[in-house]
């Protein structure tokens, strides 16, 4: 949304070293990108928590004036404490509201486990596993995001490091619920949004099973949204879009594709 430095001479508990990163000047984050031409999100920072490449995307986490502490991945948002919710309950609760009996659920991303909080909320759920390609991510929200990584201490949670794609090929038959949560189509999520993608979901699925993924905004990428949604009602019988409004995230408002 490409190597490791050591977590010893990256994070904050290093005395001697002041941490910057590029997308951060005068005390002010800055998110511009091509995504969204013309426009950018600021932020203002508190203090710098920790900068990583890892072997997949730049890492940055920061405690900012009124957000909290936002993870930020190849210099786009991805979560702040304070708006997070949002995104997160959307993208979890309309599918497994509704399906009968979600006991099984598939996260593919979603590696600070807002997601999979949100999963194992619901009483049915006897199984979430949760598969993400960078530990990067899970190891900082562990540290830096408690109130979203606590999901991890649930017996229920399983977690696969590896690639979404991959991981879903030798699935069958399997999952009620398939929930993508994943950065925008560029970089290591890139192959989350194409139909191969979608086919092998819905290969994963039981009988009567829900996709639920991130759909992108409708402000800004309808052609991508149309895409999706036009190869998506092609696999299954229904695909539809939703959304809810967020405000560090582009334009404010983020969709997600039901099927």
């Amino acid at each position: 949304r490409k190597f490791a430095f050591t977590a010893a001479t990256m994070s904050s508990s290093s005395a001697s070293t002041k941490l910057t990163h590029p997308n951060i000047s005068n005390g002010w984050f800055s998110e511009s990108g091509a995504m969204w031409p013309g426009q950018s999100m600021n932020i203002e920072v508190n203090q710098i928590l920790h900068v990583e490449k890892s072997k997949f995307q730049d890492v940055l986490v920061f405690e900012s004036k009124t957000y909290g502490n936002v993870l930020v991945l190849d210099g786009v948002i991805q979560v702040t404490e304070r708006d997070e919710f949002s995104y997160q309950e959307m993208i979890t609760h309309p599918a497994l509201f509704s399906h009968p009996n979600p006991e099984r659920v598939l996260v593919i991303g979603g590696g600070d486990g807002g997601v999979l909080r949100e999963v194992i909320k619901h009483p049915q759920v006897k199984e979430a596993v949760l598969c993400d390609i960078d530990e990067a991510v899970i190891r900082l929200s562990k540290k830096y995001l408690p109130g979203m990584s606590i999901s991890y201490e649930d017996p229920k949670v399983s977690v696969h490091i590896g690639d979404g794609f991959d991981f879903l090929q030798n699935k069958k038959d399997y999952f009620d619920v398939i929930i993508t949560d994943s950065s925008d189509p560029v970089g290591p999520a890139e192959s989350l949004y194409q139909a191969r993608y979608y086919e092998l979901m819905r290969d994963a699925l039981r009988e009567g099973g829900i996709v639920s993924t991130q759909g992108e905004c409708q402000w800004l990428h309808l052609s991508l949204i149309k895409e999706v949604l036009t190869f998506a009602r092609e696999l299954f019988p229904v695909a539809e879009y939703a959304y809810t409004t967020i405000p560090t995230y582009p334009s404010g408002q983020i969709g997600f594709i039901l099927c």
